[in-house]
């Protein structure tokens, strides 16, 4: 009855740059706030020893995991998953946010954010994604119930874990802001217990 810790990368952008839809195609380190909140990360999760860990080979979430392994001498070793990789956001592919807006306009993005729907143009392997958070509540549900799993990925692969996961909370939304995390227990079933906490930075 172990269980899985979902946290998403920190920011990217500072206070007055100018914001672009950054997907798996655009490779950006944390940026000095981004940094801030995988230090708070860091410091929540200080007491938590974990059993395995993993990332996408994005800068931003291999960053966010290592501040928060670092926290303890004895972390385990971070393992790189392709499928954590973000989405590809084809044609808004870092492009300013006013831009995303005005191509598919405002009900589509609304639809993504609070459904999952993807506007035209994304590439979003919905059946891999599923397929690898499967993989990992399966290795959580044989871990010793005190035993935590943690898992650093970007929004648009975080936001299809609720998915495949039997108990989620009357009216979650799927999407988790940069610094957040998310706490799946698993057992014989599985359970979202916490989603979308961010620790004070």
């Amino acid at each position: 009855m172990g269980r899985i810790i979902v946290c998403r990368h920190g920011n990217t952008f500072d206070k007055g740059d100018v914001v672009t839809r950054v997907g798996g195609r655009t490779d950006l380190p944390l940026s000095t706030s981004g940094q801030a909140q995988a230090e708070a990360l860091s410091r929540h999760f200080s007491g938590t020893a974990f059993r395995a860990a993993y990332c996408s080979p994005l800068q931003r979430t291999r960053e966010t995991a290592a501040a928060i392994l670092g926290a303890r001498a004895d972390g385990p070793d971070l393992t790189v998953l392709p499928f954590l990789t973000e989405i590809d956001y084809g044609p808004d592919e870092n492009v300013a946010e006013e831009k995303v807006v005005a191509r598919i306009g405002q009900d589509a993005l609304r639809a993504w954010e609070e459904d999952s729907r993807v506007p035209d143009g994304w590439t979003v392997d919905k059946a891999a994604i599923h397929a690898g958070w499967k993989s990992l509540l399966a290795d959580a549900s044989r871990l010793p119930a005190d035993q935590r799993i943690l898992v650093v990925t970007s929004n648009g692969i975080a936001r299809f874990l609720p998915d495949v996961v039997d108990a989620v909370p009357v009216g979650l939304q799927p999407k988790l802001k940069t610094g957040a995390w998310g706490e799946v227990e698993c057992n014989t079933g599985t359970r979202i217990l916490s989603w979308n906490e961010r620790p004070p930075v």
